[in-house]
């Protein structure tokens, strides 16, 4: 198992490299200069060409693609990923104090998915072609369907105009407030992240069940005189979720794409809003580390996900 894990840390930091020198070769083919835009034409009343070439002198940009790139790497290896064009921090900086509020909305959203989604599709399955079944995947390919956005609007106008049970944007409410308000300004854009999630999870869950529930063991158990609770719960539902772990494992890394879009309707201060201000800044360095993040992150989630069959079927780790 070590020695796996050894390997795959070792193809994960080829693949890191290759995708950072990719990265950087598309942020230089980006249309756009940063330094131009850092230079207003309405407010700047000397020579503005020159007020940009000494911008650029200063950012790093007058040097060549190889150099720039040189220059990163050095700052990667002495652990920052370099400094934001806008605010002149470093990266790192500016990433951890979007970090919190990320995670608490992504591990919020992940863990109404999955206490919503698995128990829909357990039901569907032992119910199939019921009525619950019906409902439920109606239900689930709804989810699945309705873009971010259009369920974040939706859910503002109803939750948050109409019926004004929950705020519609921001972290806190003004002047600040305890755990409770942030929990209550959490629920909404969780929510509409979490009823996304849930749609593949209904499905991967339902027909892992029902791929199992034939199995001859179940019949044999079954046969010994366990409670249907002992057969589903102990038996079938263990079976059925190593292909649903595949699925959360994709899925990790796919929220901060729906994060990007909730986020920045729900003004939440998380990542995901940080990385669109700095599509529009053109501040690649801030760019560039999120894009990483985000790759270490899938990374991570598909060595997780091979360590967890493992745990969850013994004859994997053989």
């Amino acid at each position: 198992m070590v020695a796996f894990v050894v390997r795959r840390l070792l193809v994960s930091t080829v693949v890191l490299i290759g995708i950072s020198v990719l990265l950087f070769v598309l942020l230089q083919l980006m249309p756009g200069d940063p330094a131009e835009m850092m230079i207003d034409p309405m407010s700047f009343s000397g020579d503005r060409d020159a007020a940009i070439a000494l911008r650029r002198h200063q950012l790093g940009l007058d040097s060549s693609p190889p150099v720039q790139y040189a220059h990163w790497v050095a700052e990667l290896l002495h652990g920052n990923l370099g400094f934001s064009f806008s605010s002149g921090q470093p990266v790192t900086e500016v990433m951890a104090e979007r970090l919190g509020p990320t995670v608490s909305l992504m591990g919020t959203a992940l863990l109404i998915s999955l206490l919503v989604g698995i128990p829909m599709g357990v039901v569907a399955a032992l119910r199939r072609n019921s009525a619950v079944d019906y409902g439920t995947t109606v239900v689930s390919l709804l989810a699945i369907s309705v873009p971010s956005f259009f369920a974040a609007l939706l859910g503002i106008y109803i939750f948050g105009l109409k019926l004004q049970w929950f705020p519609t944007s921001g972290m806190n409410s003004i002047g600040g407030g305890g755990f409770v308000d942030s929990l209550h300004h959490l629920v909404l854009p969780a929510s509409i992240l979490g009823f996304a999630l849930a749609g593949p999870y209904v499905r991967y869950a339902r027909a892992g069940m029902l791929e199992v529930l034939g199995q001859d063991y179940l019949t044999t158990a079954r046969s010994k005189g366990l409670s249907p609770r002992r057969v589903i719960g102990r038996h079938a539902l263990h079976n059925a979720l190593i292909p649903l772990v595949t699925v959360v494992a994709i899925q990790i890394p796919t929220l901060f794409a729906g994060a990007v879009v909730v986020e920045q309707i729900f003004a939440w201060p998380g990542m995901g809003r940080m990385a669109l201000d700095a599509v529009l800044a053109r501040d690649y360095p801030v760019l560039l580390g999120f894009v990483m993040a985000v790759a270490i992150l899938v990374l991570l989630c598909n060595l997780l996900a091979d360590l967890a069959y493992a745990l969850i079927d013994p004859r994997i780790r053989l």
